[in-house]
Formats: C-alpha cells, structure tokens, sequence
C-alpha cells in the first residue's frame, strides 16, 4: 500500500476496496471477515467469512480481467470453505468466471450477492483448524493496530 501526501492512511488498491465492499456487505449478513488470511502454505484468501452458525466462506476479489486471468490458484482455495465467491465489479466480464461458483458484485461501499456459491462442507477437523486461523488472524491484526511497533506480528 502506499501513502497519499494528503493522508497519512495507505490508499487502497483495487481488489482491496472491492474487499472493503464485500466486508461490509458480509457484516449485513451476519457474517464477520478477516482479509488475506493465508488457509495453508502457498495460498492467500483475499477474504474469509465466518457465518453466525460457522458457514466458512472465501471470497477472491478481482479487480480486472487480468487479475483473473493470472489466478491460477483459485481451485486450491475451495477445499478451505464451505463456499466459494468471486467479487468484482460491475464493468467485470462476468463470463469469464466459472458457472459453478459464486457471484458477488461490489463496489469500494457495499456489495450484492448475485450467485451462491455451491455448498461443500468442510470436514469437522478442517472447519477447526480454519476457526483457529480465523481467530488468530483476526487477533493480530486487532493487536496490530493497537500496537503496530512490535515485529512479527502479521
């Protein structure tokens, strides 16, 4: 991220406000997030979301046709969730993204869900160990703004 002269806040890039969108969009919903969480080595989620009843789902947030085109991990991501989601935007082709997984459109403010990922539920020893990574992950970076001088954190 960068900083504007104007602001002392990073500025965001694109994906990351289509993942501030969808954030807030979840948080209607019910569902809590944590962006960037690593599932396992090798693979980064843009953003997890965790359900009132302990629904796991990733949402990859594209920002543009090469964006996407350059995701050659996606599939990996799906036996981390319960549901899987592309976000983009509205001038997105959406025709692009695969017919059987989920559709959300956003913007930097809010989000629509306009296709539900299918449902594959993860195994009970799996939703454990992506409840711990949630928690943890939510934990420093709670702990990160609080107190972002000690190293290591994130």
């Amino acid at each position: 991220m960068e900083l504007s002269p104007e602001s002392p806040t990073p500025e965001l890039q694109p994906g990351q406000l289509l993942a501030r969108g969808v954030c807030r969009h979840m948080l209607s919903h019910g569902f809590v997030t944590v962006e960037e969480l690593v599932p396992t080595g090798g693979l980064r989620v843009d953003v997890m979301a965790l359900g009132p009843k302990g629904e796991v789902w990733v949402i990859e947030c594209k920002s543009s046709r090469a964006d996407y085109m350059a995701d050659h991990k996606w599939q990996g991501y799906l036996e981390w969730c319960d549901r899987f989601f592309w976000a983009v935007d509205q001038d997105f082709p959406t025709e692009l993204l695969p017919a059987e997984t989920g559709l959300i459109i956003a913007d930097p403010y809010d989000a629509e869900i306009i296709r539900m990922g299918p449902e594959t539920k993860l195994a009970a020893a799996r939703r454990k160990v992506m409840l711990q990574k949630f928690a943890r992950h939510a934990a420093l970076r709670l702990q990160a703004l609080r107190d972002p001088r000690p190293s290591g954190l994130l």
